[in-house]
């Protein structure tokens, strides 16, 4: 018996999907969750081995889910996303459904999964997912878990992002949080909303820069708003003066 769990805030299209379902009787609904926050719990409780998700939900959204869950299940998007966006989940080798879809559609996403479930690539899968999401999803925002606490912190309130080990350290007018990311990935994420990387360890937000300042003999360092002090690197340098245009 195959495990699912249905996540969409869109009561219609949990149903459909629900009524189509039936037909399969190897395959268990364990739950239905209209947001990211219930689906998160229900994760946990029941550990699923398929996700029917929905990528645009209110509080968090599918992509901003699917970076939450520590070891997820294989995942089908359910979703009204542009026909663009979707060509780099086919290259994922992770199935969707494009709403509104057939039966016939639904089937072909199951075989897909079914024929990955038997070659072990779920794991796989998920990871080159995931890897999609960061290069594909529109950056406003970071959601970050601490055990089970979750913080939105937008985009507007970080001063500057640390490399800490396999993690990073976000600082930001509310305090420190921590995230299971490295800097490459989300250097890839933010460099086109006004991030730079001005250090192998330091990504800074470039409305949180006050001045350029020498530091020592041919070193340089940035002052940020909240008086931080972060060194650059000669390469660091030379791209944040590209991102200011001087």
């Amino acid at each position: 018996m195959i495990k699912a769990i249905i996540i969409d805030d869109e009561a219609l299209a949990r149903q459909i999907l629900r009524d189509y379902l039936s037909s399969y009787p190897d395959i268990q609904i364990i739950a239905e969750c209209e947001n990211g926050f219930e689906a998160l719990k229900a994760i946990k409780r029941e550990k699923p081995e398929l996700m029917f998700l929905d990528i645009q939900m209110p509080r968090i959204n599918g992509f901003e889910l699917l970076e939450l869950i520590d070891e997820p299940p294989a995942t089908i998007f359910v979703t009204a996303f542009d026909e663009y966006a979707l060509r780099a989940f086919e290259a994922s080798a992770v199935d969707y459904l494009l709403k509104p879809f057939s039966e016939e559609r639904l089937l072909k996403a199951l075989t897909k999964f079914r024929e990955g479930k038997a070659q072990g690539a779920a794991n796989g899968q998920l990871d080159a997912l995931k890897q999609v999401v960061r290069e594909t999803a529109e950056q406003e925002r970071i959601v970050v878990k601490n055990g089970t606490e979750i913080t939105i912190i937008p985009l507007s309130d970080i001063f500057f992002i640390e490399a800490y080990d396999d993690y990073i350290k976000l600082h930001t007018s509310k305090g420190m949080f921590l995230k299971k990311q490295t800097l490459q990935t989300l250097e890839n994420q933010l460099e086109k909303v006004g991030f730079v990387r001005v250090h192998r360890s330091y990504i800074i937000r470039l409305a949180a820069l006050t001045r350029i300042e020498p530091a020592a003999k041919e070193q340089f360092q940035a002052i940020l708003t909240n008086n931080t002090r972060i060194p650059l690197s000669r390469s660091g340098n030379i791209r944040l003066k590209q991102a200011l245009g001087i």
